[in-house]
C-alpha cells in the first residue's frame, strides 16, 4: 500500500492533471482521462486517493531500476 502523501496531483485551468510521486512528476492526464480521474477522486479520503493515483500511474518505475554487474549486489 502507498504511504500517506507519496502521491499528489495538480489541476491546471486548461483541464490537465499532473500526478506527482514524492514530488516528481510521473504522469500527465488530458481530457477525457483527467475528467474521469477528477470524478473518481472527488470526495475520497487521503488513503483512497493515494490508492487511486497508484493504480493510475501503474508501474511507472519499471525498467528504470539500476542493475549492477558485480556478483552479489542487487539480488
Amino acid at each position: 500500500m502507498a504511504k500517506p502523501h507519496e502521491f499528489s496531483f495538480r489541476q491546471t485551468k486548461s483541464g490537465k492533471v499532473f500526478i506527482y510521486w514524492r514530488g516528481k512528476q510521473v504522469m500527465i492526464l488530458n481530457d477525457p482521462e483527467s475528467k474521469k480521474f477528477l470524478r473518481k477522486i472527488s470526495g475520497r479520503d487521503d488513503e483512497q486517493a493515494q490508492l487511486i493515483m497508484a493504480k493510475i500511474t501503474g508501474n511507472f518505475k519499471r525498467g528504470n531500476e539500476r542493475v549492477t554487474t558485480e556478483k552479489g549486489k542487487n539480488r
